[in-house]
């Protein structure tokens, strides 16, 4: 059985290969992640918002499913070698977005070159497994969402006590002189 629709968490998946897509996305799934699934780095970035001629849509990365129903991206894995955009142009497209830059990003590959994993791992990566993906690996994903879910409770948090100091420093009471009510002296 998942986990409730309000606790689960989406994972963007992105690979040129439909085999390797269809792995990953079994593998999200049995460990209860909601996924999307893409085949090119210019898709993710279409469905997180982003445009690729140089203009940023700066609104929060979700999706509207249904009216009033909006899915937030927790984690983005991605296929490094892909035709046109690479998993690290990706990963460096999402890192330049201050909407995006605080969303966990995987690089996947089946090439085990280690200045290639040195370089996405400094560049912001924070993971790289290599192809086949296994359980696993999925496994190890869930500490990078639980940080990506108290980095959004933490600003989720720092708004509403802005607010509240905002309100309290603006509030009728603060502005006002306290009378205190006469105090009754009992004499018997």
């Amino acid at each position: 059985m998942g986990m409730a629709a309000e606790t689960q968490f989406h994972v963007l998946a992105v690979d040129d290969s439909l085999i390797d897509r269809m792995l990953i996305e079994r593998l999200l799934k049995t460990s209860s992640f909601h996924v999307t699934a893409v085949d090119s780095g210019s898709k993710a970035l279409k469905f997180l918002g982003l445009v690729e001629d140089g203009k940023r849509n700066e609104e929060p990365p979700t999706i509207a499913l249904e009216a009033n129903q909006d899915v937030e991206v927790n984690l983005i894995i991605t296929d490094y070698c892909m035709p046109e955009m690479t998993g690290y142009d990706l990963l460096r497209k999402i890192k330049e977005s201050e909407s995006l830059k605080d969303i966990p990003v995987v690089i996947m590959s089946s090439e085990n070159v280690p200045s290639r994993i040195n370089r996405c791992l400094e560049d912001g990566a924070d993971e790289f497994f290599l192809k086949p993906v296994q359980q696993s690996d999925v496994n190890r994903l869930r500490p990078h969402l639980m940080k990506s879910k108290v980095k959004d409770e933490e600003d989720h948090h720092q708004i509403s006590n802005k607010r509240k100091e905002t309100e309290e420093s603006h509030s009728p009471d603060k502005t006002r002189t306290k009378m205190e009510p006469p105090k009754v002296v009992n004499s018997s």
